[in-house]
């Protein structure tokens, strides 16, 4: 599934609700589905910048695709991370740096969130796409293994 075909399908879930307290209890089920996140990547270096609450996010390569994983404190933001990770984990860095994520308007997420979630939300994206850019720098260079 390409990064529209996943996008596509977070806007279909999400029409099935009206009412926006069922699409939060739908964004914390999401962050519920999240992985363990390992207690040795709660650093620091791995916090995002400009987030009201503790989100961390670590990314690595694996055949080319950038796999994401991420946590935070705060029920409602680990389900923005879910969210974030199932759109973008999986695809190579050029797709994530080209990807129009339109799911983020469609949705009404921005305009639903308080000013400062909506600020964590811009710093995530941000971090997801730098992580990107690096492993796209990295896998051009010929000593990159």
């Amino acid at each position: 599934m390409d990064i529209n075909d996943i996008q596509d399908e977070l806007i279909e879930e999400f029409s099935s609700f009206d009412d926006w307290m069922d699409r939060y209890s739908l964004i914390i089920e999401m962050g519920n589905s999240l992985p363990p996140f390992p207690a040795a990547d709660r650093t620091e270096q791995n916090l995002i910048d400009g987030c009201q609450s503790k989100v961390w996010f670590t990314a690595h390569m694996e055949d080319g695709k950038v796999i994401y994983h991420g946590d935070s404190d705060a029920i409602l933001v680990k389900g923005i991370v879910a969210m974030l990770i199932r759109v973008l984990s999986g695809h190579t860095p050029a797709e994530i740096l080209d990807a129009d994520l339109y799911f983020i308007d469609r949705i009404h997420l921005k305009e639903h969130l308080s000013p400062t979630r909506s600020n964590g939300l811009t710093a995530m994206l941000k971090q997801m796409r730098r992580e990107a850019a690096v492993f796209r720098e990295l896998s051009t260079r010929s000593d990159f293994v």
